[in-house]
């Protein structure tokens, strides 16, 4: 989302199945947060004029019931005369990566490996092999260094922004990268993507209970590794992720206005400085299908911020209401948030639009709360709540913001964020099995993270690039698929994936760089050296392979045309083979064949 106002286009309210409404406090799309509808709206105003009407001679009772919330529950007061002021208690936490993640992270791969742990690559191993060994013939059991392969081959499909890109693709010798080819072969992996488990199957029954059974207990060690790694700032955002999905799934989600329409909706905790995912939630629908949740928006914050204190959670229209802001307050924590215009907890008198000047505010206070209205133009009504801000401050800028707008525009968009940063470089194949979806979001979201980690406590690696996070992806899937590499027994058929495993097996030996790119540049130039090849490593590659193909000799050539053999006496047969010293045609009566080495 952009901070400014009028050009934000994705305050991205949460939409929960069928009653979920979206709203937008931007000048471009406040269509949704002024009145609900033009018939609503005159029904409000024609009620306020009866009100005006009915109360000509008593100026008190007027004021009194359009400052009263329509449920007659709350006053509302036009100044904040006897309204608290607002102090923030303190959080406890130290902002940014906790002791336990800085004492463990050394480079990239380190910071990576703390999301995706031994224990839980064990368990995915175990019931990989275990589903594989059942409905796979001829498997072969995968390990703890193949399956990290397999991960890092994912994550530099999504550096290379191949997500859409079909397997055979990948790994073609023409158009495809060698690093793939030099790592596994095309059919494992497509076969280890087929096996790939995270549960035991048949002791699924009595699970059932559980819509998330089949990615449960990897689900859970993840997201308790979030919240163990990082300790989010002051400001604090919740609202929905979608993931992608069009397969069968018991809790998949339809979201009209979101662009892969179909997925697997999230709650999503954000820190906003960082966009750092710090507390996940999977929605699996309704808990009962003949029954509707109540009050779905303020559980969801309740649950999201549990444990915390001192933070300002910031929300959409979907979650915010004078109930939650209470709650919260009982839990040391503010609410900054939009509200919707069918409250009850509204005073009438924030309820008009029509005839109010543009960019002007209306303020209404309680003790702990504040309301605004603000007109961005002309019939648009837009009302946040507030119990952060407790004065009527407005910008002196053209527009006159309140305060409370510019607060809500600068963190409504730490989950937004987070969307836009796991699309740029994601992982996702294309799949008809959900918990392989999630898994791929874990992936993604868990490169995100480790990011934000590494460069919180290596500020300035490497500063000088303007694609850090790209390099440091990119790094984290070499690493993961090195060790794999290195160990190869047999070489690919290509020459360029080849040269990647011989490169990587030498540099085990002979200490070159662990990238295999690295790797590469060193073996390319140290042979330019002698051989006055290029000085481009991309270059000097392509003139060895070349060089190689032009200096292989075979004994035996094969021609276009066919000939009789030129030894044959009595039966002169028709051959395409010649020699390769004399050139004679002959046939097989009259030919050996020998290897190159032999040939010399």
């Amino acid at each position: 989302m952009n901070s400014e106002y009028e050009d934000s286009s994705a305050l991205s309210p949460v939409e929960s199945g069928d009653e979920e409404e979206e709203e937008e406090v931007s000048e471009a799309e406040t269509e949704q947060l002024g009145s609900s509808s033009d018939s609503d709206e005159d029904e409000s105003e024609e009620k306020i004029d009866e009100t005006a009407a009915a109360g000509d001679e008593n100026g008190e009772k007027i004021d009194e019931a359009a400052w009263t919330s329509k449920n007659g529950k709350i006053s509302w007061s036009p100044t904040n005369a006897e309204t608290f002021r607002y102090i923030p208690a303190a959080t406890g936490l130290t902002p940014g990566p906790t002791r336990y993640a800085t004492l463990r992270i050394v480079d990239p791969i380190s910071s990576f490996a703390l999301f995706l742990t031994d224990e839980i690559v064990k368990h995915i191993v175990s019931m990989t092999n275990l589903h594989g060994n059942r409905k796979i013939p001829g498997w072969r059991d995968i390990d703890a260094e193949e399956f990290r392969a397999y991960v890092g081959l994912l994550v530099l499909s999504g550096v290379y922004r191949s997500k859409h890109e079909s397997t055979k693709s990948l790994w073609s010798e023409k158009w495809g990268r060698s690093i793939f080819r030099a790592t596994m072969s095309e059919k494992r992996f497509q076969n280890i993507s087929r096996a790939l488990r995270f549960d035991d199957k048949l002791s699924r029954p009595q699970r059932h209970v559980d819509k998330m059974a089949p990615f449960r207990k990897v689900w859970n060690m993840w997201t308790h590794r979030l919240e163990m790694l990082f300790s989010p700032d002051r400001d604090l955002c919740v609202d929905e992720q979608l993931v992608a999905f069009k397969g069968r799934c018991s809790f998949r989600q339809y979201m009209p206005k979101k662009p892969a329409k179909y997925g697997i909706k999230i709650w999503a905790a954000c820190d906003v400085k960082t966009s750092y995912a710090w507390r996940l939630q999977v929605y699996t629908g309704k808990a009962a299908p003949d029954r509707v949740e109540v009050n779905q928006g303020m559980r969801v914050v309740l649950d999201m911020t549990e444990g915390l204190q001192g933070h300002v959670v910031t929300c959409d229209n979907f979650f915010t209401s004078c109930a939650l802001a209470d709650e919260l307050l009982k839990r040391k924590m503010a609410l900054v948030g939009t509200i919707r215009q069918n409250k009850p907890e509204l005073p009438p008198h924030l309820l008009q639009a029509k005839k109010r000047e543009i960019f002007s505010s209306i303020f209404a206070f309680t003790n702990t709360h504040t309301l605004v209205s603000y007109i961005p133009r002309r019939g648009k009504n837009v009302l946040l709540l507030s119990t952060k801000h407790r004065c009527p401050d407005v910008s002196k800028e053209g527009k006159r913001k309140p305060v409370i707008i510019e607060d809500y525009n600068k963190c409504k968009g730490g989950v937004d964020n987070l969307d836009m940063v796991v699309g740029t470089y994601s992982c996702r194949r294309r799949t008809n099995y959900w918990p392989l979806a999630l898994f791929h979001n874990v992936l993604d979201v868990s490169l995100y993270n480790a990011y934000v980690l590494w460069t919180s406590i290596e500020s300035s690696w490497p500063k000088q690039k303007g694609h850090r996070r790209r390099v440091f992806i990119e790094e984290v899937g070499e690493m993961l698929v090195n060790p794999h590499i290195a160990k190869r027994e047999r070489l690919p058929r290509s020459s360029a994936a080849a040269a990647v495993v011989t490169n990587l097996t030498a540099a085990a030996d002979e200490r070159l760089p662990r990238s295999s790119a690295a790797a590469a540049v060193v073996t390319n130039l140290t042979a330019a050296a002698d051989e006055r090849l290029p000085r481009s490593s991309a270059a000097a590659a392509v003139v060895t392979n070349l060089t190689a193909a032009a200096s292989w000799t075979a004994p035996i050539i094969q021609c276009k045309s066919r000939r009789q053999c030129e030894l044959c006496k009595e039966k002169r047969r028709r051959v395409v083979n010649a020699c390769c010293k004399c050139e004679k045609y002959t046939c097989k009566d009259h030919s050996v064949s020998i290897c190159n080495d032999c040939a010399v």
